[in-house]
């Protein structure tokens, strides 16, 4: 008996020992771990949603912004009569009462409303409040605010119902954007009453970061003006446009047609929004890739623009095939300098030819054709080029003058701006910084990155001399801008499908850069069969850009400069005179003068105060010159 008592004593004692060593291990080792799940079991989450982080443009204007929308979250197990509170709900929300009843009554821990639960206005929030539903709460959210609707959409893109970004900039950086939730705790038993001792819990959401973009919304405002007038009067199958400051790859505007509204984008084809065409198309570039063969044949020193001289029948021979320039005659005997004036396919096969091949490509590599620029959108294109061992006399000889090989519009730009730069090509880009909204910190998102030097500043001058001239007295010549040396070249290429051209359907464009002698701005615009009209880019889009830069580069605080080129009339040219002084005359000496406008005069005194347009502004013969009189 006693040795038996001993064991029991013992064993006692040793299971005594280990369930205190238990209970201290799990109070005091494993207390914190299993206090938090037991928190989670008992606890209730009500999301707080984060503000995404604002867009603006490159002066501070919000281009994107955020509208408060809450949403409604229901706790099943608080809900005490599911019936009534989902009839009351409903008729608050518009929504089926059967649809709220079977939420509230699903066995889960929270449930929240989709449909016309999520994002409600302010009102129909507060309204919601005043039911005062036991089980019924309203967590924090918001929606974007497309401040400029279907302005720059293929840029900004849009967010889907979670907010995450889809497209565009809002999904290229979504992640910073977008911030972290926060949210409200609440402590229930399984019948959800509050459990004693627990306080709710408030994490402040963490709203995203700011970001600024190269984009400057007046630049932007004027490009779509002149592609809203293009859709209106050529009725095109697309249109686009890309603004650039040569000298860093900033885009300062961009824009494609057809556009949409963010805020509505599931109204329209995905075709549409899918689609940034600047970046993404791919198409044969037409005469405005000869910028490339010029800048390649002046870096080699192979033409001398003034003193060499070309004879174009309209037509050369290459290997058996005959490649015809736009005009059927010919140019007859020019300059090289003129074959650029005059967009002369013949001249440009010779500038191939004296090249060679491989170097040829070698230069179009160089400018960056071929891969993707980098720039911060997704979607781009790399664009078609012959491969070395495909590129023979023939293919050579079209791509001199831009046919028989696709580019993007992006990779133009990009191309001609290191051609006209002084001979750098840069990364273009869109993002410029980032703005943390709680303390006001800021970080560069992209700064200005050289990829490589193509060619030498001197060849860049002469490139830039030549583009000129073809705005002054070439076929750029409707791109004309009094006051401003614009520079560019026209660019006609016809479509292809199924290994085909199609008859009369081309992509007309026309891309240019002012001052000619300090560049600001490249712009390039591209009408996709336009209609009702003839299918040329001197015809259709280089106006276009000649109005663009006429607005721009005001904004852009370029000043009007005196010396300039003298535009070479045509036939059909309107007749231009400057408008005389006229500011204190008198009514008797304004009738003897000669001059070519219609004097309007207004007001009752006796001398001439004030004029519009102003004496020295050119305008066509017979346009209206309003005087005041004190």
């Amino acid at each position: 008996m006693r040795v038996r008592m001993f064991w029991i004593l013992f064993l006692s004692f040793v299971a005594f020992t280990a369930l205190i060593i238990r209970t201290g291990y799990i109070q005091l080792i494993n207390g914190s771990e299993l206090t938090e799940k037991a928190e989670e079991l008992w606890g209730r989450s009500i999301p707080a949603q984060p503000e995404r982080g604002l867009i603006l443009d490159r002066n501070g204007v919000t281009l994107v912004g955020n509208k408060h929308a809450p949403t409604v979250y229901v706790i099943p197990a608080q809900i005490e009569d599911a019936k009534t509170a989902a009839k009351k709900l409903a008729a608050v929300l518009g929504e089926k009462e059967e649809l709220l009843y079977e939420r509230m009554t699903k066995r889960s821990s929270i449930e929240r409303l989709s449909s016309k639960g999520r994002h409600i206005s302010i009102e129909t929030a507060r309204k919601v409040t005043n039911l005062q539903l036991k089980g019924v709460w309203i967590g924090e959210d918001s929606i974007r605010d497309y401040v400029l609707e279907d302005r720059l959409a293929h840029i900004i893109g849009f967010t889907g119902a979670d907010n995450q970004g889809l497209a565009g900039i809002e999904a290229y950086y979504d992640k910073k954007l977008s911030g972290s939730a926060g949210s409200l705790q609440m402590y229930t038993d399984a019948k959800g009453n509050r459990m004693p001792g627990l306080t709710d819990e408030y994490v402040e959401p963490k709203n995203g970061l700011d970001l600024q973009l190269t984009i400057d919304a007046k630049v932007q405002a004027v490009v779509e003006r002149e592609l809203d007038q293009a859709e209106k009067k050529y009725k095109p199958d697309g249109a686009m446009s890309i603004a650039m400051d040569p000298n860093t790859g900033a885009i300062l505007a961009m824009s494609s047609r057809p556009s949409y509204d963010p805020a509505k984008f599931s109204k329209y084809d995905p075709d549409v929004y899918n689609r940034n065409l600047p970046v993404w198309s791919t198409f044969e570039p037409g005469s405005t890739f000869k910028i490339i063969t010029l800048a390649a044949a002046l870096e080699e020193k192979k033409v001398n623009l003034d003193k060499e001289h070309f004879s174009d029948p309209g037509y050369v021979e290459v290997e058996g095939a005959r490649l015809r320039c736009w005009k059927r005659q010919g140019h007859g005997n020019q300059t090289f300098l003129e074959v650029v004036q005059n967009s002369c396919n013949p001249g440009f096969v010779e500038l191939g030819s004296r090249l060679g091949e491989k170097k040829l490509f070698d230069y179009i590599r160089k400018f960056g054709f071929g891969e993707k620029t980098g720039i911060d959108l997704y979607g781009e294109g790399t664009g078609i080029l012959f491969s070395e061992e495909a590129a023979g006399p023939v293919e050579a000889a079209t791509t001199a003058f831009g046919q028989g090989v696709a580019v993007t519009p992006i990779q133009q730009v990009a191309a001609v701006s290191a051609a006209i730069n002084g001979g750098v090509l840069y990364r273009p880009y869109i993002a410029k910084s980032w703005t943390n909204p709680r303390t006001g910190e800021k970080t560069p998102a992209h700064e200005p990155k050289k990829v490589r030097r193509v060619i030498s500043e001197e060849t860049s001058s002469e490139v830039r001399r030549a583009l000129e001239s073809v705005v002054a007295k070439g076929t750029g010549r409707n791109a004309f801008v009094d006051g401003y040396r614009v520079g560019g070249k026209t660019g006609t290429a016809q479509k292809a499908k199924d290994g085909r051209y199609l008859e009369n359907n081309h992509i007309v464009s026309f891309i240019g850069m002012a001052p000619a002698n300090d560049p600001k701005v490249v712009i390039y615009t591209a009408i996709d069969n336009p209609k009702g009209t003839v299918q040329f880019g001197g015809t259709v889009a280089a106006p276009i850009v000649g109005r663009m830069m006429a607005d721009v580069l005001p904004l852009l605080g370029v000043e009007k400069q005196e010396k300039q080129l003298e535009k070479e009339k045509n036939w059909n040219d309107p007749d231009i005179i400057k408008v005389p002084d006229l500011v204190g005359l008198t009514k008797k000496e304004l009738k003897q003068q000669l001059i070519n406008v219609d004097i309007v005069i207004e007001g009752t005194g006796k001398k001439v105060v004030s004029q519009s347009p102003a004496k020295g502004v050119k305008v066509e013969r017979g346009s209206k010159v309003r005087v005041l009189l004190k």
